[in-house]
């Protein structure tokens, strides 16, 4: 029995996204399909390639195509086009499709390290990525991304990106000697961000993450208002004091219209590395139950760890350094979380 397009399209319709809850025909993410004796080929143009349902769609494709009379073959491609975000006034930033800032109001959360292992852990899943450490005043992204402090203060060209770990990543600390402290009022905190978002050739990427400082600060406001925020994570480990400093970040954004993506609980938990037993030293879930009281999306949870810890300090993520790890599967269940949460609210936004 021959079959034809509107087959295999019928077949395809009992597929849903589970996050924008329609099924991917009707998304526009069937490319249309070849048919030839039998078997059958068919492209599906996902939103991100960091989909968390990637390989469970792509199998279940394959299976509801084989399914159908006469299909001896089914060879299912998934590929990904990020959406761009679609700016409200702000200046874009060329060539970057979505900037998703990292925040938090309170300092020690390990923010800086969740944004270098959320970043190369999008590369990793076939993002373009960039990173720009907008803690002018106490930038750690060069040590954790594996740049010398200083590396750039006697290049010619200026302040430029470095890639590393299949991550362009673009610091103040680039061109600043070891130990210099940054003394700045607010105003030229504003400006640097402004500079370091327009000023840099960043290239063609699906994502640029900033690395946020702590605080309500003149570096949050600046890029809400320089540039398109696709949107915000905020970073906050269990204890009381954090999750008030947290629930502080989402009244800021909110107050500056920028979508929030959700929370990450970090050190949520230690897990000991001889007996595997469990303690939760700064307590446990009080991220999960902010983020359900502020009505926001839980994106997941990270453990401290002492390898994470150990590989922010040589310059070389975890995502990066263990890639089978426990950790490292943690910062990619997160990633796919986040890139998913920038998908549907594009959509929802009409796109």
């Amino acid at each position: 029995m021959s079959i034809n397009e509107e087959d295999v399209l019928g077949a395809l319709r009992g597929i849903e996204d589970p996050d924008l809850h329609r099924d991917i025909v009707s998304l526009g993410f069937v490319q249309k399909p070849e048919i030839r004796d039998g078997v059958v080929s068919v492209r599906i143009v996902l939103t991100t390639p960091a989909c968390p349902v990637r390989d469970q769609m792509q199998a279940d494709a394959r299976a509801a195509l084989l399914a159908l009379p006469g299909v001896r073959e089914a060879d299912v491609t998934m590929e990904a086009n990020v959406l761009q975000h679609r700016s409200s006034g702000q200046h874009p930033v060329e060539g970057v499709r979505n900037i998703i800032a990292v925040a938090s109001n309170k300092g020690g959360v390990g923010k800086s390290t969740v944004s270098a292992n959320l970043a190369v852990a999008l590369a990793t899943l076939g993002a373009r990525v960039g990173l720009l450490d907008a803690d002018v005043t106490g930038p750690n992204i060069p040590t954790m991304m594996g740049v010398a402090q200083g590396a750039q203060m006697q290049s010619e060209r200026g302040l430029t990106v470095e890639e590393r770990y299949g991550v362009k990543v673009c610091s103040i600390g680039f061109v600043l000697p070891p130990g210099t402290p940054v003394v700045w009022r607010g105003p030229m905190i504003g400006t640097a961000v402004r500079q370091l978002l327009h000023d840099i050739a960043w290239g063609e990427l699906d994502y640029l993450l900033i690395d946020l400082p702590p605080g309500t600060s003149d570096a949050s406001m600046s890029l809400a208002q320089e540039a398109p925020i696709s949107g915000v994570v905020i970073v906050s480990t269990p204890q009381d004091v954090a999750l008030e400093d947290a629930a502080k970040a989402v009244s800021m954004f909110d107050k500056l219209n920028v979508p929030i993506f959700g929370v990450i609980e970090n050190m949520s938990y230690f897990a000991c590395p001889h007996c595997g037993e469990r303690t939760e030293i700064f307590g446990h879930g009080g991220a999960k139950a902010a983020a359900e009281d502020l009505g926001l999306e839980f994106l997941g949870e990270l453990p401290l760890d002492l390898a994470t810890r150990r590989a922010g300090d040589d310059g070389e993520p975890i995502v990066h350094a263990a890639p089978e790890s426990a950790q490292a599967a943690a910062f990619l269940d997160v990633a796919r979380q986040v890139a998913a949460r920038c998908s549907v609210l594009e959509y929802a936004s009409g796109a």
